[in-house]
């Protein structure tokens, strides 16, 4: 018994008990190496890519600025402004070409918003030119949707393009759905940013892009140790600010940037005066990375937002989380939107189901299902009735018209709630209340204009 409680454990596997040396007798087969086959990942670089965005120029109030488009137009939009020394292509063409991505593009229309004078191969803006402050740059945001007709977008905003988008939403929250920001900051310059900035700009100014100035963009999109994470994604981005970046440009950018006023926005719990409160009205998404210099401001920010409509997100083992973790933020920024109505299809590699993909129809104004009813109180169950759903029609003097269902005459007393059971009537059972008509609204859903749903729902209006 001691001699088999000391024998070493056999293995199913012929494999693991060669290793385990179970079997010395039993010899393993012969494999001769024939050939050695290299694939070498593609080289990466910040250059334009031919074909995958359309370049327009749009007239402002503060100036021309360069728009690039991205996808079918008339799909819901997505407008994207770019961080400090970088642009559209620098920014966001390898996140938004991710796989990932990919996916995500073809259910909607990316507007690349360019600062004025920061796009690739810019012309040195006059001497006379003055650069338009970070609220004008908002404004400039609102003629680039009057431009294209844009009713309400999906904003996408990192560092200074953030705090733009920002003060875009807070003067336009009926314009914007969903707000995603990467290291944005809420408050104004501090003395130590100012200073460094002005040494910045006075140096892109007269000298061009030196030493300090290229360690100092790098800090403010890496963080620090970025060399020992990232050695080649550092040296693309140190050759671009060398040699793609115009600095007179930039150093007007950043000398707005370092002018920025604080958001005034304030986070209000108190029921009575939270609907009055300077604050952001739709939903956030605040991520950044557990390098970057900017993680306590976020944590400002994100104290300053309504926690019912905001979220705050680090990543781990990145600075500039586009570049360093774009898997992780594009599954974030997914997800996100479908918390939003929208139905997107999910990558996953094991071949999960997908959810269907969005029409080419556009997506109707409120893209989720809401339930607005004055319903409040309790009371008892007293009678129930039958509405149809498929034909328009409805019982017991109820009528239904695109997807809307308002009871003709209710007793003042009682209330009604729907219930979505039976794939044939929905029951409506009504409950006295205290209170008056109840008006209840059932919204188009996004899912509902997807084709593939199309002969389904005829069939079955509970899905």
């Amino acid at each position: 018994m001691d001699n088999r409680a000391r024998r070493m454990p056999t293995s199913a596997s012929m494999e693991e008990a060669a290793l385990l040396g179970c079997n010395p007798s039993e010899s393993m087969d012969e494999v001769e190496l024939r050939n050695i086959q290299l694939s070498f990942p593609s080289s990466r670089t910040l250059s334009r890519g031919e074909g995958l965005a359309v370049e327009e120029r749009v007239d402002t109030k503060f100036g021309s600025v360069l728009v690039a488009i991205q996808g079918d137009r008339s799909k819901p939009a997505i407008i994207t402004y770019h961080d400090l020394g970088l642009n559209y292509v620098s920014n966001f063409q390898a996140f938004f070409n991710f796989v990932d991505m990919r996916i995500l593009g073809q259910n909607f229309c990316i507007y690349h918003i360019n600062a004025p004078g920061q796009e690739e191969s810019a012309p040195t803006l006059p001497e006379t030119f003055v650069y338009p402050t970070m609220d004008q740059l908002a404004e400039q945001v609102m003629d680039v949707l009057l431009h294209f007709g844009l009713k309400r977008v999906i904003a996408f905003g990192v560092g200074a393009g953030a705090n733009i988008l920002c003060r875009f939403a807070l003067s336009n929250s009926e314009k914007v759905d969903a707000l995603c920001v990467l290291n944005c900051i809420s408050t104004q310059a501090g003395w130590i940013e100012w200073g460094y900035q002005k040494i910045n700009t006075r140096n892109l100014k007269s000298k061009g892009m030196t030493q300090g100035v290229l360690d100092y963009l790098m800090w403010h999109h890496f963080g620090r140790v970025t060399e020992e994470r990232n050695h080649d994604l550092v040296y693309v981005y140190r050759q671009y600010f060398e040699s793609n970046v115009n600095p007179q440009n930039l150093g007007m950018f950043i000398d707005s940037y370092i002018r920025r006023t604080d958001l005034a926005i304030e986070r209000n719990l108190d029921p009575i005066r939270r609907k009055e409160a300077r604050t952001l009205k739709m939903p956030v998404l605040n991520v950044t990375g557990a390098h970057s210099p900017h993680v306590d401001d976020t944590v400002t920010f994100n104290g300053r937002l309504d926690p019912v409509d905001s979220t705050w997100m680090k990543i781990q083992d990145c600075g500039m989380v586009l570049e360093e973790q774009p898997g992780k933020l594009a599954e974030a920024f997914r997800l996100f939107l479908q918390g939003q109505g929208y139905a997107l299809k999910l990558y996953r590699k094991n071949s999960l189901p997908e959810v269907p993909t969005l029409s080419s129809k556009k997506v109707s104004q409120n893209r989720k299902m809401s339930v607005d009813s004055g319903v409040s109180g309790a009371g008892s169950s007293a009678a129930s009735s039958s509405v149809s759903l498929n034909n328009g029609t409805a019982k017991d003097g109820m009528s239904t018209s695109s997807g809307v269902v308002t009871p003709k005459s209710v007793d003042p007393s009682s209330g009604t709630l729907i219930n979505l059971a039976s794939p044939e009537t929905a029951t409506v059972t009504k409950s006295g209340l205290e209170k008056g008509i109840i008006d209840i609204r059932i919204t188009e859903n996004p899912i509902s204009e997807s084709p593939e749903l199309s002969s389904d729902l005829d069939a079955n209006p509970t899905c």
